[in-house]
């Protein structure tokens, strides 16, 4: 039984803290009515953040902030959330990493979760859930049963 899903992420302008924090309360609202179902642990990665080898599963938490090219067919310079990238490339740690979910503004078209499809490219894992900006409560209880779902094809 899998008892707490373990997430990494990276907030710029508090989009995706605000999202986590919203799943981790969603998590807990979940394993207090049913105590099969997990809890949800969050760690923030930022530039500040030492390398550490990660030794439990986790998911990945992007959003999308491109600096150059559409990301399609004229390149993509990736901007500000490269140190989510190297910590998950650090050691071993994408071995354990079971997916990627990605956040962005649907009015970039293309480019929308572009960083988390090129992370779970990357790493070659699945690109699990995608939604916008700081999403809504209909977008956390469908990640978090996506979460449950992939975590228990790995336990």
């Amino acid at each position: 039984m899998i008892t707490n899903l373990s997430i990494l992420y990276i907030s710029l302008a508090g989009n995706t803290r605000s999202f986590v924090s919203d799943l981790q309360d969603y998590a807990q609202q979940q394993h207090t009515t049913n105590p099969a179902l997990p809890t949800i642990s969050l760690t923030e990665i930022s530039d500040a953040t030492p390398f550490k080898d990660e030794t439990e599963p986790f998911y990945a938490f992007v959003p999308t902030y491109l600096d150059g090219g559409n990301g399609i067919d004229n390149g993509v310079k990736e901007l500000m959330t490269n140190s989510l990238g190297e910590y998950i490339a650090y050691g071993h740690n994408a071995d354990l990493c079971y997916g990627v979910i990605g956040s962005g503004n649907r009015n970039f078209n293309e480019q929308y979760c572009l960083t988390a499809k090129r992370y779970a490219e990357q790493f070659n894992v699945p690109f699990i859930a995608d939604y916008e900006l700081r999403g809504n409560s209909r977008d956390v209880g469908r990640i978090y049963m996506l979460l449950v779902a992939n975590a228990q094809k790995h336990a």
